[in-house]
């Protein structure tokens, strides 16, 4: 029996990873989130679901295969606790961003000039009628 005070141990304890199942389990499961992120594309998920749930959906599984690929094939679910301190913080700052500029984007259309609205792809009061652009004469 070994000598828990060895430190040789201790460090093989410490790097024991779990083998290649579970890395095989975590590529499976890659696959089968994938394949459910495809599946937003089928006329069935149309039919039942609204474009919303949709985009939530592939959300959710692109934040959690995200996260299995930092936790299992970057070694992080192995590191100490300290890997917190670098990562709510930042996720923190980054949310914080995102939401500071969701009002920059969403009124930008707001302050257009007449030459910006006349030259602009989609003609500024059909985008906000949901219409279909009408041709301004440019051909």
């Amino acid at each position: 029996m070994p000598d828990p005070s060895d430190s040789k141990s201790t460090e093989a304890a410490d790097h024991d990873h779990g083998g290649f199942g579970k890395y095989y389990a975590v590529f499976v499961a890659l696959c089968v989130l994938t394949s459910c992120s495809f599946m937003t594309y089928f006329p069935f998920w149309e039919e039942h679901f609204s474009d919303h749930v949709g985009w939530a959906f592939m959300m959710a599984v692109s934040c959690t295969k995200a996260s299995l690929v930092i936790l299992f094939f970057m070694h992080l679910k192995y590191e100490a606790n300290w890997k917190y301190v670098l990562t709510i913080p930042a996720a923190m700052m980054s949310i914080f961003l995102v939401l500071m500029l969701v009002p920059d984007v969403g009124m930008r259309r707001d302050k257009y000039s007449e030459q910006r609205k006349v030259r602009a792809a989609v003609a500024v009061e059909e985008a906000d009628n949901h219409e279909q652009p009408h041709d301004h004469g440019g051909k």
